[in-house]
């Protein structure tokens, strides 16, 4: 799944992230991300959770399996068993 692009984003330094993570977490909002950087590069993002119910079969389509081919499945029989 994809996020969309959250309204608000707040940005922190690492140091001040590992020193407050959960209170980072706290106040995140719905419609908010934390950024973390250090040296001015992302590291991380902390994102609330995703809210809504899996849509299933939404994947239709996206596999193909060209054939049934049983002779490629010897190289892994020792794994299978």
């Amino acid at each position: 799944m994809y996020y969309k692009k959250k309204n608000h984003t707040k940005t922190v330094e690492l140091d001040e992230a590992q020193a407050t993570l959960g209170e980072l977490i706290a106040a995140l909002k719905p419609d908010e991300e934390v950024v973390i950087v250090q040296n001015q590069k992302t590291v991380a993002r902390i994102l609330p959770p995703m809210r809504g119910t899996p849509k299933f079969g939404s994947c239709k389509g996206m596999l193909t399996i060209v054939s049934d081919d049983d002779e490629h499945l010897k190289d892994f029989a020792e794994y299978m068993y």
